[in-house]
């Protein structure tokens, strides 16, 4: 299989899974449009977003993208919506603050889905990225340690360590 067939399909694959668990779409039309538009996209963009193809025939990777798609989307937002909800629910607990959690990941890739999944937990939003120092500014809802390596561990170093395994 070529190279350029690869990334199309590298980008194919997951852009359909989304599409469908995003829509929430059962039926057989919304699975075609989801296949027809991942299609698209995939022949116009993956040159651009697929910059090293040659990891992409690694399934070890694939492995690890599976396993931490399935854990973010079970056990870590339920856990993040419901701690999110006894917030709501007892505010006197809000401690909100930006904080510094330095990063270790190395390729762009890794570096935007760590960003990505904090920003997309709930209680979390990365505001900025300071690239010469490897440090990400996230507004946090309940900033229990304000340390930068404490809060490290406790916000980004799951995200960190499957980042790594998938694009690094």
């Amino acid at each position: 299989m070529s190279r350029k067939i690869l990334s199309i399909l590298a980008l194919i694959v997951p852009l359909t899974i989304l599409y469908l668990v995003y829509t929430g779409a059962i039926d057989y039309f919304e699975a075609f449009l989801g296949i027809i538009v991942s299609i698209i996209v995939g022949l116009l963009f993956a040159d651009i977003v697929i910059k090293n193809p040659g990891k992409l025939y690694n399934p070890i990777r694939w492995i690890h993208g599976l396993l931490y798609t399935f854990l973010y989307f079970t056990i870590i937002e339920a856990k993040a919506h419901l701690q999110v909800i006894s917030l709501i629910i007892n505010p006197s607990r809000l401690k909100p603050a930006i904080v510094r959690i330095p990063y270790n990941v190395k390729t762009d890739y890794a570096v935007t889905a760590v960003a990505n999944s904090i920003t997309n937990t709930p209680g979390t939003v990365v505001v900025d990225i300071d690239e010469s120092r490897k440090v990400m500014y996230v507004h946090w809802i309940r900033a229990i340690k304000l340390s930068d390596e404490e809060a490290r561990k406790m916000v980004s170093e799951l995200f960190e360590e499957y980042a790594h395994k998938i694009f690094d």
